[in-house]
């Protein structure tokens, strides 16, 4: 898996601020879809604060991260994956797509499309 993709579910995993804006170049173009809402940022700490305070919020416990899949189209690289996670309403998974470009080291252009938390019948 890319290092870009780990680094980006390990900085969310932790809920690491600093790392996950160390991500994205001052100037970022960073769009995303959730379900019912549309998202948009131009700085990294905006990226930061979508992330971590609206769709992760301080009470969600990241039990796993799965890295599923990555690919290249052209100039624009693509990563799936999906957290497991434990919610004061009990687990859910959530998944998201994301296609990124990056100038060697950081994101510069970011479109994310997920899934929503879907939440997992325990027995």
């Amino acid at each position: 898996m890319p290092t870009h993709a780990a680094a980006f579910t390990a900085a969310i995993a932790t809920r690491d601020r600093e790392k996950l804006a160390d991500l994205f170049v001052a100037d970022v173009d960073f769009r995303a879809l959730t379900p019912g809402r549309q998202w948009e940022a131009h700085t990294p700490e905006e990226v930061t604060a979508i992330i971590l305070d609206h769709w992760f919020e301080e009470q969600d416990r990241v039990i796993a991260v799965h890295l599923l899949e990555a690919a290249t189209i052209v100039d624009t690289e693509r990563m799936g994956y999906r957290f497991e996670l434990e919610t004061p309403d009990g687990s859910h998974l959530v998944e998201q797509q994301a296609y990124y470009r990056t100038d060697g080291d950081r994101f510069t252009w970011v479109r994310v499309l997920c899934s929503g938390f879907r939440p997992v019948a325990t027995a």
